[in-house]
């Protein structure tokens, strides 16, 4: 399976973004307000980062700083790894598992498709491993699909 699959199996596939001179309580109330556990941060159409829930636990609660006048910029993880919609899913499992992240935005030649969490790899998975095991129990049984 590819990432272009589970982009298109997605009931939801908006992209919700924030500038990175936005305060990180713009952001929270956008990622409350969608139930998303991260935000892509895009300026003047270029994505220049991502904001998470880890990303504020640690760099703004634990630094003490305030959400209200603390700016995206200053707290998103701007080196940003994305994925290719023609990527596998087991390629994508395993950025994530190494990386220590949940979240990837999808890229194709420089444009922004969308964005993949491992909740949806996890969905994907089981998907597929039920149509895999349906198909043998299937064949197994000599029934017809």
């Amino acid at each position: 399976m590819k990432i272009r699959q589970i982009l298109q199996g997605k009931t939801i596939n908006a992209l919700y973004s924030v500038s990175s001179d936005q305060t990180v309580l713009d952001a929270l109330r956008l990622m409350a307000d969608k139930n998303i556990g991260a935000v892509l941060v895009v300026d003047k159409g270029i994505l220049t980062g991502i904001f998470s829930e880890r990303d504020y636990a640690r760099k703004v609660i634990l630094k003490d700083r305030h959400s209200d006048d603390t700016t995206v910029a200053d707290v998103m993880t701007a080196n940003v790894i994305t994925i290719g919609p023609d990527q596998r899913i087991e390629e994508c499992m395993q950025i994530m598992s190494d990386k220590h992240i949940r979240h990837l935005p999808v890229m194709d030649q420089g444009e922004l498709m969308g964005i993949i969490s491992i909740n949806d790899v996890v969905k994907a998975i089981i998907v597929d491993q039920k149509t895999r095991i349906d198909s043998l129990e299937s064949y197994i049984s000599g029934s017809p699909y």
